[in-house]
């Protein structure tokens, strides 16, 4: 499939209407640190569809083994729950292709690969990627597994390359008409990001999630989100749009400011397992729910999956493979 004219980029920017974007499950947060973290494809499947109907117009997946929760970038697990939630909801799928920091770039993207959905997330760097503290807070597991994969981040990277980054912009963007949430987790990814607008990989106006809170990123600090907002405004002007997650405690602070500066936000159970002080989110869609309050309580509306389709200048539903 090849992309057209439609795909080139955002026809408007988003102005009031607020893109919700809700990450479901991720593979930052494993089963033993809540009861609630979506894990077979049937619970993936309902929980996003449930984010959707709370008010989320972009879902962006992951998938996970059921049988130990485990991060997982198999085709046939996201096949198992992709066509379910475009058979229930109008919702924009997003799948990453940043699936977990110890996967090799082959099996990051394969599920994209088969489904050509509308949009994938795209990690603009390698970084440390440290998820070792979590092990502190925790001693009981109910998988071996899972404080193994937390100890790894300890001396391990996230590798993306110039080289991996240039495949899947050249192997979704250019060959599946995908359009990319561009994630940037410190200042210099956005300088990457305007060396691939430069070349002519990246066009159109662009959609950048600013990432606040993983150990090797940029802190949560609301001076670095001006900060980050100032430099993307001095390398793309007009010609973007913004979004915010931050981890944890930081998740709700952080994208209450971001909405209130004119940008978009994400919640889900990737990024926090809260929704509230001590209070263990029982659901996506209660985070989808609490945000929707703030934004309301700012007179801010919430684009529909139809008008995030046109702010985003996506290639829409019936152009994917599942």
């Amino acid at each position: 499939m090849t992309k057209d004219t439609k795909t080139d980029g955002m026809k408007k920017k988003p102005g009031r209407k607020v893109v919700v974007t809700c990450a479901v499950t991720g593979s930052v947060h494993t089963p033993s640190m809540s009861p609630h973290l979506p894990i077979t494809p049937d619970q993936i499947a309902s929980e996003a569809i449930a984010a959707a109907e709370a008010g989320a117009s972009i879902l962006h997946l992951h998938a996970r083994d059921p049988e130990d929760g485990r991060p997982s970038a198999d085709p046939a697990l996201f096949m198992q729950f992709l066509p379910r939630i475009k058979q229930s909801t109008d919702a924009v799928v997003n799948i990453s292709t940043g699936g977990s920091s110890l996967m090799k770039l082959e099996d990051r993207i394969a599920a994209a690969l088969r489904a050509e959905p509308e949009m994938c997330s795209l990690n603009m760097g390698s970084m440390n990627f440290g998820l070792f503290p979590a092990l502190e807070k925790k001693t009981d597991w109910q998988h071996e597994w899972e404080p193994q994969l937390l100890e790894a981040t300890r001396s391990s990277i996230f590798q993306n390359t110039f080289a991996d980054m240039e495949n899947i912009l050249t192997r979704l963007g250019q060959g599946c008409g995908t359009r990319f949430e561009f994630e940037c987790y410190d200042v210099g990814h956005l300088y990457s990001l305007a060396y691939f607008r430069d070349r002519g990989l990246v066009s159109g106006h662009l959609f950048i999630q600013f990432v606040f809170g993983v150990l090797g990123g940029i802190g949560p600090d609301p001076e670095n989100l001006t900060h980050m907002k100032r430099i993307a405004d001095k390398l793309f002007g007009d010609d973007y749009s913004f979004s915010v997650l931050a981890a944890g405690r930081h998740q709700m602070p952080m994208i209450s400011m971001s909405a209130a500066m004119g940008g978009n936000v994400r919640v889900g159970l990737e990024d926090s397992l809260y929704n509230g002080r001590g209070e263990l989110a029982r659901s996506n869609a209660d985070q989808v729910k609490r945000i929707r309050t703030v934004l309301e309580a700012l007179s801010l509306e919430i684009a529909s999956p139809a008008e995030a389709r046109d702010l985003l200048g996506l290639k829409g539903g019936d152009r994917v493979a599942f």
